[in-house]
């Protein structure tokens, strides 16, 4: 099985929708026109793994001056801007077929590699406590309770700093 890492493209829309409603709620989901959106403005942080010209899983994570996500990027989006020094991960999800063989950190690791290239100082997360444990294995440190509203979750923030 070989996986590529490449910039997702909105003919991938679709799948890319699909899988966003394996790993969200509907409430949690980004939309359609959101995805959309997201493809168009962050083609250098919106990373799809593809095998066999199928989409396995992607990362999403627009370039932020906050270091704790806020619910406004879920909403609003903007090209990413150079000197913003972090990046912010609003979508992690791999296709359930796929589950279970590191595609999500590869996906994580891929986006460090981008954002340390783009000397970004840290990338931000929130997650819901049960996925805590996967992101520390992956160099995330838990710095507490979001404020985050979204979908009426307790969100936990988690960074994984790019530069030493």
């Amino acid at each position: 099985m070989v996986i590529s890492y490449q910039p997702a493209k909105l003919s991938q829309l679709q799948e890319i929708m699909a899988i966003e409603m394996t790993g969200f709620s509907p409430a949690e989901a980004a939309t359609k026109i959101a995805m959309a959106d997201r493809i168009k403005l962050y083609p250098d942080t919106f990373i799809a793994a593809n095998i066999d010209d199928k989409v396995a899983g992607y990362v999403v994570g627009p370039a932020t001056d906050q270091r704790y996500l806020t619910d406004n990027l879920f909403d609003q989006s903007h090209p990413n801007r150079p000197n913003d020094p972090y990046l912010a991960i609003l979508s992690l999800v791999v296709h359930p077929d796929y589950r279970g063989q590191g595609i999500a950190g590869q996906l994580l690791s891929h986006l460090a590699t981008v954002g340390k290239a783009q000397h970004r100082s840290a990338i931000t997360l929130t997650c819901l406590k049960k996925l805590i444990p996967f992101y520390e294995q992956h160099g995330y440190i838990n710095e507490g309770v979001s404020t985050s509203q979204h979908a009426n979750e307790i969100w936990y923030n988690m960074i994984c700093p790019l530069l030493s």
